[in-house]
């Protein structure tokens, strides 16, 4: 949940503190060793305040990470590896800063203080058993990837590791996976910031291009509208968009505190997690869709990206959902998700590699600040599949006309503020446990770019420690959309169907529009 900024453009101040490491989130730290002799010889440290978010994934309920699985297309050279890690990543301010508790403080509040990373510590080369590798590659290392929400992070050093999985799968040559944890940025600085570690396969000597942010006039997420000519009439326009977006804007933020506070809740369904989900292991399966395919029905329908994902997810959890319960196809359910919205402006490339390249702080501002919108999707059987897409631009569009991300980030950092990150913690663990699941879609680059001299064929984000069983990803990149389904293992043991009702539920709505060229506006745009 967005609770606030980590100050990372601002100057660190330097002191000479006592410190000692969090080794253990959410429970009183000791003073190691390392820390008491840095505290005699008079070490002068950079320190930065954990921000409240930050706070937030460090509680028992809220231990996020982030596992982003690269496929790259040729082998890995570990030392060209480690020599381009070195160079980029371990040199970004948090990146090589541990959390440490001030004892000094009245409170100990958690700060970021600069260490020395060690490269052997965070690169790391597994030793996997060949046979398995060779048998059976894409589950050899769904499995792994899947191991790594089931093992702590060592907190009295950096939280990031980078995991070597140098066999060939179906889809690449060979992998390797980023586990960060989710105190350290939000997913879109995190992925910028790694895509600042990339240059380009067409230009190795140039930072690879990112598509252009859309511009939108008025309120943070008002629709654009044209106003009339004459003024009068202009007027009231602006005074009735305006009254809508504010009652749009009381009726979400009503509805998810009603939410928090648990007196609105999901019906029980085979989607919901249950009681302590958060703590239990969790599988990342993928499959690639056809980007061409999106954009075809998004420019068929005159919508956005956006809304032709939404409207695949809800066909595709609608075959999912009365498959697996075998009721009437006649019912319909709501099932809603939580979407989180990035409320910071997404730090330039540029800014970021000049940031790793320095190892200080400049323009790029860093760390989480994020609001919610809950979504809500309705499962139901259509005759139609573009029914789905249709009803997904309609929920799109009046969730647009509010700015229900930004006042639940802004009431949540009151919170903070006034009751503290006990109170903030227990807020959004109401949020989550009565929702179903999570969802979100980022934009990647437009061209292939080279990781270290190896070029990357597909990027592939997940995230585990929030309590949801399901977690949908799109990660577009190229001319492809990666989707990734984060899940319970134990309540999702089919994930791998539930990805085939995906890639279906496209070709469906895609057919569908292709077979009604006189319903849908012409014009092919980007």
């Amino acid at each position: 949940m967005g609770l606030g900024g980590d100050c990372g453009h601002g100057s660190a101040t330097l002191r000479k503190r006592a410190l000692s490491v969090d080794t253990a989130p959410a429970a009183a730290a000791e003073t190691t060793e390392r820390e008491a002799r840095r505290a005699e010889d008079g070490v002068v440290e950079e320190e930065e305040p954990v921000s409240p978010t930050g706070r937030l994934f460090r509680e028992p309920h809220f231990r996020c990470h982030i596992v982003s699985v690269f496929g790259l297309g040729a082998p890995v050279d570990v030392a060209a590896l480690r020599a381009g890690v070195a160079a980029t990543l371990a040199r970004h301010p948090r990146f090589r800063s541990v959390q440490v508790l001030d004892e000094l403080g009245k409170d100990a509040r958690p700060k970021w203080v600069r260490t020395t990373v060690n490269l052997d510590d965070h690169i790391i080369v597994p030793e996997l058993d060949p046979t398995a590798t060779s048998a059976d590659p894409d589950k050899a290392l769904e499995d792994y990837v899947a191991s790594l929400s089931t093992r702590p992070m060592d907190h009295s050093r950096p939280l990031w590791e980078l995991h070597v999985l140098d066999f060939p799968t179906a889809d690449a040559a060979a992998a390797v996976a980023l586990l960060v944890h989710h105190s350290l940025g939000d997913g879109v600085s995190l992925l910028s910031l790694f895509m600042a570690c990339t240059r380009s396969a067409a230009d190795p000597g140039a930072l690879p291009s990112l598509p252009p942010a859309g511009r939108r006039a008025g309120p943070v997420y008002a629709l654009p509208r044209r106003p009339p000519a004459g003024a009068l009439a202009a007027l009231a326009v602006w005074v009735m968009s305006f009254l809508a977006l504010a009652w749009h804007t009381v009726v979400d933020v009503a509805c998810f505190f009603a939410t928090a506070a648990s007196l609105v809740g999901d019906a029980r369904t085979p989607l919901k997690g249950a009681e302590g989900v958060e703590f239990r292991p969790k599988r990342f399966a993928n499959r690639t869709l056809s980007l061409d395919d999106v954009k075809y029905v998004k420019n068929a329908m005159s919508c956005t990206v956006n809304d032709v994902l939404l409207g695949v997810t809800s066909a595709a959890l609608s075959r999912y959902y009365f498959r697996r319960t075998g009721e009437s196809d006649s019912k319909s359910i709501k099932v809603r998700s939580t979407l989180l919205v990035n409320l910071r402006p997404t730090p330039g490339l540029h800014a970021l590699a000049s940031m790793m390249e320095s190892g200080k702080h400049n323009a790029a501002r860093w760390g989480n600040q994020l609001g919610y919108m809950i979504i809500p999707f309705h499962l139901a059987k259509h005759d139609d599949p573009i029914e789905y897409v249709r009803k997904a631009k309609k929920v799109a569009l009046r969730k647009k006309n509010s700015m229900e991300s930004v006042f639940t980030y802004w009431s949540a950092d009151l919170v903070v503020k006034l009751f503290g990150i006990k109170a903030a913690a227990a807020l959004c663990h109401g949020m989550f446990t009565h929702t179903t699941l999570s969802f979100s879609n980022m934009v990647g680059p437009t061209e292939q770019v080279l990781f270290c001299g190896n070029p990357i064929v597909y990027i592939a984000p997940g995230t585990y420690g929030h309590p949801h069983a399901l977690t949908v990803h799109y990660q577009s990149y190229m001319n492809t959309v990666k989707l990734v389904l984060s899940v319970d293992e134990e309540q999702f043991p089919d994930s791998h169907q539930l990805l085939d009702d995906f890639a279906e539920s496209i070709r469906l709505i895609r057919d569908a529009v292709s077979g009604k060229p006189e319903e849908m506006q012409s014009g092919v745009r980007a």
